[in-house]
């Protein structure tokens, strides 16, 4: 966990995302990288600049088979409280709208249900696990599908809900994240969504792949832009 801990550290500290004395809500999926972070944060707060306590959510879309329980046997091994939210976000998007691309409804139904639920237990800063990969996909979904040119950035304040999220491997390979479950057993649980495999997401992600083979150094390259603000040079 040395790399991952390390890109960790350096992203809390240049971007102020943990206050001393608070304690941060963790969204867990189950999938790798919600699973790493979880784990991650818990070995950060013994050497953190700052002191902090931990807190897990995870939002039950209401398929059929999530395994929940994996997530929370492993928040109970690691000392971490955990609240399950359930809902039924995967009806309303697949059986009453009837979605042709779901993903942007469930995400925005998704965060919405979660700040909703941390504000309830009195917490304002929320950590997700969004990679350098999620960072550069994202920038290529809004380019080729937006018109527009945005991606996540380290820190984003939600003013209307009064909600700080924040993005620990911000920055992070997520080969990185792959190796560290590996090495560490961190369980990991399936994601049941049928639109999983399908999304623009994961097309966009197989072409960030099919760039990387002809210039391994791509994505090193377009984080650099993406942080080189002061040559940034656009229309208008």
């Amino acid at each position: 966990m040395k790399q991952v801990l390390g890109f960790l550290r350096r992203a809390d500290e240049d971007h102020g995302m943990i206050r001393n004395g608070e304690t941060l809500a963790v969204g867990v999926s189950g999938g790798k990288d919600s699973m790493a972070l979880l784990y991650a944060l818990h070995l950060y707060k013994n050497f953190a600049k700052s002191s902090f306590s931990l807190h897990a959510f995870t939002v039950d879309l209401g398929f059929e088979g999530f395994d929940s329980g994996t997530i929370s046997d492993y928040c109970k091994s690691l000392d971490i409280p955990f609240t399950l939210i359930k809902t039924h976000i995967n009806n309303t998007v697949f059986n009453q709208r009837k979605e042709k691309n779901p993903c942007a409804l469930c995400a925005k139904m998704r965060k919405g249900t979660l700040f909703t639920q941390i504000i309830r237990q009195g917490l304002t800063t929320c950590a997700f696990a969004h990679h350098r990969e999620d960072c550069l996909e994202s920038l290529l979904l809004s380019m080729l599908f937006e018109g527009r040119m945005r991606t996540f950035c380290p820190v984003t304040y939600l003013d209307r809900m009064g909600v700080k999220l924040v993005r620990p491997f911000i920055c992070l390979p997520e080969k990185e994240i792959s190796a560290a479950v590996d090495r560490h057993t961190i369980p990991v649980v399936k994601n049941p969504c049928p639109a999983a495999q399908s999304s623009k997401r994961e097309h966009t992600k197989r072409l960030l792949a099919q760039i990387c083979e002809n210039n391994p150094d791509a994505r090193e390259k377009m984080m650099s832009a993406i942080k080189n603000v002061s040559q940034y040079s656009l229309w208008g």
